[in-house]
């Protein structure tokens, strides 16, 4: 089943399918304001579409690696500005790109100059008349929270902060305490008991009610449910939901069971030996590919500092089982002489060395563990590998940690490119949600995804 916390919304695929629209219109106007309409009609005979479609493709391509597509980035305008006109410039290098080395591709002298100016013009435009109609536009769905804990508070928080992105709104909360109606949590608060849950959702025409799992044993009377539910109301579990628009899976307020019955979880028989074949394959080509920066990095990093140029370190992989993984040197040899293991420190970490520093940004100090790929110790896609150090204390701390274990970890994963740092317990319970999600929803499909986003995050610095 597809997941929305893994697909673009509606309104985010409304957004670019018109974009796309208006790019490609913008490249039309600025061939006949340069050549005029006979030469547009010549143009159009002439493959001339398939020449406008390049721009088009180039320009969105750029869009999507700004970070434009992403609605809660484009809220602020300056920010809006700023990042189209860095798309655009790198839209320009790209189509220069492609004019040198293949000039039949040229529509005509200067008309990617008006082109660009009317597509500046155009994508601000319908990016501030898109924000105005999502403010007057019909949510996609409104929701009923019952149930009061930090998972239910912290899900309507996340839609919250993505209602323009979604089109979802919480309507409020039910709480069985009637002493606790008009208590304010979140954007809104609570509205009501469970009694008042077939009026609720009548007159603020809710569409789902959401129950936490946690509130609802010994609490709610689950008979009333039951017969709301005969009635025609829909409901859905708290973590399904969560899952559903979050892209993963809140351990708070999870038992065994929902992991035990609901879809997901593919045979690692069937999908492991696929996924193997294209680990080789793509561990095989990026090595290749990566040997003139995997040299250079060496080359850096003897230069500049005493001790060896690759760095081992034990690591916890699929079923428990410890490995050595290999990366580029980025610390000093003595870094963690006096300390043991220790969390990495966001920002400026003084125990990394200069050049160091340099190849952790460009994430070429993780080009080494293509080789664990190889061995079969990782893959490609997959949570990230531990130390056994501080796996046994994580374990101890955080429910369902030992299950991120089922599978190969990965260079990267869903949790890399969706969380920016991992440094301390919380950050490794978050991690873990990302990481649950992946192994439930794992497929060919949502690793490529994942790749393709790596590559964006690489690119913009992001992750980690």
């Amino acid at each position: 089943m597809a997941r929305k916390g893994t697909q673009p919304s509606s309104r985010t695929l409304l957004l670019i399918g018109c974009e796309a629209a208006l790019i490609l219109g913008s490249v039309m106007v600025a061939v006949w304001v340069r050549l005029g309409w006979d030469e547009l009609n010549l143009m159009l005979l002439d493959q001339g579409l398939l020449k406008a479609l390049l721009i088009t493709a180039s320009c969105q391509f750029c869009l999507y690696y700004a970070d434009l597509y992403d609605l809660r980035t484009v809220a602020d305008r300056r920010e809006l500005f700023v990042r189209t006109l860095q798309a655009l410039g790198a839209t320009s290098l790209i189509v220069a790109v492609f004019y040198y080395w293949f000039p039949a591709l040229i529509l005509g002298r200067g008309v990617f100059v008006i082109a660009a100016a009317l597509v500046i013009l155009v994508t601000i435009g319908w990016r501030m008349a898109f924000e105005w109609g999502t403010k007057y536009a019909r949510p996609s769905e409104r929701l009923l929270l019952v149930g009061t804990n930090e998972a239910a508070i912290r899900l309507a928080g996340e839609l919250h902060e993505r209602q323009t992105e979604l089109g979802v709104v919480i309507v409020g909360f039910v709480d069985p305490d009637p002493a606790r109606v008009g208590q304010n949590l979140v954007n809104p608060g609570i509205i009501g008991t469970v009694d008042d849950i077939p009026s609720l959702v009548r007159t603020l025409a809710v569409d789902r009610v959401v129950v936490s799992l946690t509130d609802a044993r010994g609490k709610l009377p689950m008979d009333k449910l039951l017969g709301m539910r005969m009635a025609g109301v829909s409901f859905a579990h708290l973590p399904t939901l969560y899952e559903e628009y979050t892209g993963k899976i809140a351990i708070d307020n999870l038992r065994p069971s929902w992991l035990i019955f609901s879809d997901g979880f593919a045979k690692v028989t069937a999908f492991g030996g696929v996924t193997r074949l294209v680990d080789l394959a793509g561990a095989g080509l990026l090595l290749v590919l990566a040997l003139p920066i995997m040299a250079l990095s060496a080359l850096a990093i003897k230069l500049t500092s005493p001790g060896p140029v690759l760095y081992q370190q034990q690591r916890v992989g699929m079923s428990g089982r410890v490995f050595t993984i290999y990366k580029f040197r980025s610390m000093r040899v003595d870094a963690e002489a006096e300390t043991g293991a220790v969390w990495a420190t966001p920002g400026r970490d003084p125990r990394v060395t200069l050049v160091g520093g340099l190849i952790r940004r460009s994430r070429a100090d993780e080009l080494p563990q293509l080789w664990n790929v190889i061995r079969g110790d990782m893959s490609l896609v997959g949570p990230r590998p531990e130390r056994p150090e501080f796996v046994k204390g994580l374990t101890e701390q955080i429910p369902f940690y030992g299950q991120r274990h089922v599978v190969r970890p990965g260079l990267t994963g869903w949790a890399q490119v969706r969380y920016a740092y991992g440094a301390s317990v919380e950050d490794a319970m978050e991690k873990l949600q990302y990481d649950l999600f992946y192994i439930k929803n794992r497929s060919l499909a949502l690793n490529l995804y994942i790749i393709f986003e790596t590559l964006k995050t690489v690119v913009t610095r992001g992750g980690s």
